[in-house]
């Protein structure tokens, strides 16, 4: 039976999941969970009962369901390890990890759609814009010192997984990328691979024209 992804297109964190199916090479139904529409599908009793959080991605594979961007990329890579998102190497498994969590945990959650709901319209643009900046700053840091072609050497992570939505989500909230070179270059070398072309945004059944 073939995994099922609930996802949402503009989803950073099911853009995640996306890439590292694509990239892992395995085929999945797709349930469109559109986060903005009648409320919230999210927030539907079927949905719920599939995902308590209420929130994308989620994913029903051999036989469980499993939420959460990066718990969901740990089980694909431990059950399905070639081709390879985590390096043999230790100290730069734990680099991937550092950068995957330092977008995970301390920039993606303050601008996500849940937090962004609870101030004020134009409260909105001058947050999200801060956190991500400021977390850029740090990412362009921790980049410059442990980057190759991608975010650790020269391989595809998981880091680069995490890296390439959140840029996506500095342009949709008109942060300026110039200060960020090393970012920059590296997202443009990902986005012209094909797991990250097929699970962009604008590429999702649920995708509107205008995205």
């Amino acid at each position: 039976m073939q995994p099922v992804l609930y996802s949402y297109f503009r989803s950073s964190c099911s853009w995640r999941v996306r890439i590292a199916l694509a990239f892992k090479g395995i085929e999945y139904e797709q349930v469109a969970v559109n986060l903005i529409k009648d409320g919230g599908q999210q927030h539907s009793n079927s949905f719920k009962a599939l995902n308590p959080m209420k929130q994308v991605p989620t994913l029903s594979i051999d036989g469980i369901v499993l939420s959460q961007s990066m718990a969901i990329i740990h089980y694909l890579e431990e059950t399905r390890p070639s081709p390879r998102l985590l390096p043999t190497d230790p100290k730069k498994r734990a680099q991937v990890r550092m950068i995957s969590d330092h977008i995970t945990s301390g920039i993606q959650p303050l601008q996500n759609l849940l937090v962004l709901q609870r101030l004020g319209e134009e409260q909105r643009l001058e947050w999200a814009q801060h956190f991500i900046t400021n977390g850029l700053q740090a990412l362009e840091s921790l980049l410059q010192q442990m980057s190759g072609r991608y975010c650790v050497g020269d391989e595809v992570t998981m880091a680069d997984l995490c890296l390439v939505p959140q840029v996506y989500n500095a342009i949709r909230f008109k942060v300026d990328l110039a200060p960020f070179p090393s970012i920059t270059k590296i997202n443009n070398s990902l986005l012209e691979l094909e797991p990250f072309k097929v699970s962009h945004p604008s590429c999702q059944p649920d995708s509107p024209p205008e995205a």
